[in-house]
């Protein structure tokens, strides 16, 4: 990840839309969200919507693929993690301790290997 890389990631980001359906996206992880569904669920017209999926895609922060009739949506979350570490790499000075609250912080909700969410 570089300084272009990341500044492309947080520009997508940096409006209400895509960050909602960013947001939507992570929830919804491993499955993914059909193009049209995000439409319906951010009420927004779909030609809008599919603007708004390409400049996250543009930024390597969704990728669609085809499934049958539908293009269905995932969060890559290998994409937002570089990012992440990429604002982080130089934490706190080489302080770890003051970096501590910040890594509890971004500790997962879902330890791996602990399935919690039911459907």
């Amino acid at each position: 990840m570089d300084e272009q890389q990341t500044i492309a990631a947080l520009a997508a980001l940096a409006q209400p839309t895509r960050l909602r359906v960013f947001r939507l996206l992570v929830e919804r992880e491993p499955d993914g969200i059909a193009a049209g569904e995000l439409a319906r669920l951010v009420d927004v017209p779909q030609n809008t919507m599919s603007a708004h999926l390409s400049t996250l895609a543009q930024a390597g922060l969704v990728r669609g693929e085809r499934q049958s009739r539908s293009i269905i949506y995932r969060v890559d979350l290998d994409r937002f993690r570089a990012v992440v570490l990429y604002l982080l790499q130089d934490c706190c000075g080489g302080h770890a301790s003051l970096c501590a609250p910040l890594i509890s912080d971004l500790t997962p909700c879902c330890p791996p290997g602990e399935e919690t969410r039911t459907r």
